[in-house]
Order: C-alpha cells, then sequence, then structure tokens
C-alpha cells in the first residue's frame, strides 16, 4: 500500500478530515475542485449517480452522503449558505465511478479510495480475529518485510552475521529504550535460540511490524552505507515509534505481556484443527 504516498494521491489526503470519532471523510464541494469541476451543478448530477448505486447496493445513502449546509464569502464580503456532502470512503469511490472517464485525476481517485475500500475491508476482518489468529497475520507480516529488511542492509554493505546482529540490535534498542535482543530474551525468560518475535502478543508484533516497515522505507530512499549508517536509521525509527506509543498512551513493548502459547504452537494447534476438520468432511461426503 505505499503507493498511496505517491504524490498524485496526496490531493485526496490533503483534503481528508477526521470526525471527533476517528472516522474518515472527504467534503463534496473540497473533492469537485480537486477533480476539476467548474461548476457543482455538475458535479452534483455525479453525486446523485453515486447515490443510486449505493442504494442499489444495499446501503443507506444518508450514511455515506451526509447533508450539510456551509458558510461561504462572497466577494461582497457578505455570506450565503450552500449545500454541501460529507462524503464516506465508499461514497468518494461511486463517486470516481460515476465521474468522467476521461479525466486522469478520475483514474487516480478511482485506485486511491478502491485502495483506501480495501484496507478498510481488511482491517474490519483483522479486528474479528482472536488474538492468536491476529498474533499469525502479523508474524506472517513481520517475516515478510524483515527480508526485505535484511536486502535493503545487504546493499548498505551489511554482510557479515555479526554485523547484522548489531543492526538489529540497533532497532530493538530504539523501540526498547536500550534493550538488547538477549535483553529482552531475558525478560521474556527465553533460551537463546527461541525467536522473541514468536513470543510477542499481537500488540508487540505491531510496533515491531511498523518499525521494520519504515526502516526499510528510509534505508531504500536514502540508500546509507556502512553499518554505522544503517544501524543509526534502524535506532531512530525505533526511538520514534516509542515515542509514539508514549504519546498515544500506549504500554512499552518491553512492558507488554508475554503469550503463553508461541507462534509456533499456535500454528500447531492450528493445523491439527484443520487436518480434524478435513477428515470429518471426507466422512461426510
Amino acid at each position: 500500500m505505499a503507493h498511496l504516498n505517491a504524490k498524485e494521491y496526496q490531493r485526496f489526503e490533503d483534503i481528508k478530515h477526521t470526525t471527533g470519532e476517528g472516522m474518515e471523510f472527504w467534503y463534496a464541494r473540497e473533492l469537485s475542485t480537486v477533480l476539476e469541476y467548474t461548476e457543482w451543478r455538475n458535479f452534483n448530477k455525479v453525486i446523485g449517480k453515486a447515490m443510486l448505486a449505493c442504494k442499489n447496493s444495499g446501503f443507506a445513502v444518508s450514511d455515506h452522503f451526509v447533508d450539510v449546509n456551509k458558510m461561504v464569502e462572497l466577494g461582497s464580503g457578505s455570506q450565503r449558505k450552500v449545500k454541501d456532502y460529507m462524503l464516506s470512503r465508499y461514497a468518494c469511490y461511486l463517486i470516481m465511478q460515476n465521474g468522467d472517464p476521461r479525466k486522469e485525476v478520475i483514474a487516480l481517485g478511482q485506485t486511491y479510495f478502491a485502495i483506501q475500500t480495501r484496507r478498510q475491508e481488511i482491517a474490519d476482518a483483522f479486528n474479528q480475529l482472536d488474538e492468536d489468529n491476529k498474533r499469525l497475520v502479523i508474524r506472517g507480516e513481520v517475516k515478510s518485510w524483515n527480508t526485505l529488511l535484511a536486502d535493503a542492509a545487504h546493499r548498505a554493505g551489511i554482510t557479515e552475521q555479526e554485523e547484522y546482529a548489531e543492526f538489529q540490535n540497533a532497532g530493538y534498542m530504539g523501540l526498547y529504550g536500550g534493550l538488547r535482543v538477549a535483553d529482552i530474551h531475558a525478560r521474556k525468560g527465553l533460551s537463546p535460540e527461541q525467536k522473541i518475535l514468536d513470543h510477542m502478543g499481537s500488540v508487540e508484533l505491531a510496533a515491531n511490524l511498523f518499525r521494520i516497515t519504515q526502516t526499510e522505507e528510509i534505508m531504500t530512499r536514502e540508500q546509507p552505507q556502512g553499518l554505522d549508517q544503517a544501524s543509526s536509521i534502524h535506532h531512530t525509527v525505533g526511538k520514534e515509534v516509542r515515542k509514539t506509543i508514549a504519546r498515544v498512551g500506549g504500554t512499552m513493548p518491553e512492558d507488554l505481556p508475554t503469550p503463553e502459547k508461541s507462534i509456533s504452537q499456535v500454528e500447531r494447534e492450528q493445523l491439527k484443527r484443520l487436518k480434524k476438520d478435513r477428515k470429518k468432511l471426507m466422512l461426510d461426503e
């Protein structure tokens, strides 16, 4: 999803608003300007088509297209009340589908809001998982991104295992307030051969995933050379993630509880359950 950081999508990010409950929305009049509609009546026709599509999809139009009145400044200095809409992400997506396809910005909008909508669907599905399944999902992401981070470290000239261990320690020390990998092992009561990532809950895994993804992105962009430069980036990112946790009132990763089961145990239980269910299915057939 890194594509959403691209400059061409920034125009949609710039006009995004958030309610007090954390819900994202866009104002129709601001969106019309971004989509290069000079006449509100023309854009209002597109909104009408999007509302119909929303209704035909089985959703309540009022949940996605909220009527609001705004005061606008006139040339004389006086104000006039105009109609506007607070649009949900889905409403914006439907507007893009019903906009002028000849406009390049409409095509960009279709991609942007399709990705945003899919993100929310994934988030909603993830939130319905129990803790063990959340751990499995995030651990899988961590494995994939750690591979990319290892590639970035290799491009920086870190080719020896000892150097890579120091590079990894730098990131952990930033995130865990100075604790090295061995220290985290000790706090969790793990043996040296056990992987600390396999003994983290979903919240702790998510903090480390953020550390890893951001470090990989910065290293890819800045192309550091040598252990010192790469480790400095990793440590700084870990430290910034820690600051963010503190700022929002979260629990520091070293203070989070260690799950009773390792990821490997959870995976074995899942596989055992799947095999058992398969046998039942075969018997049913």
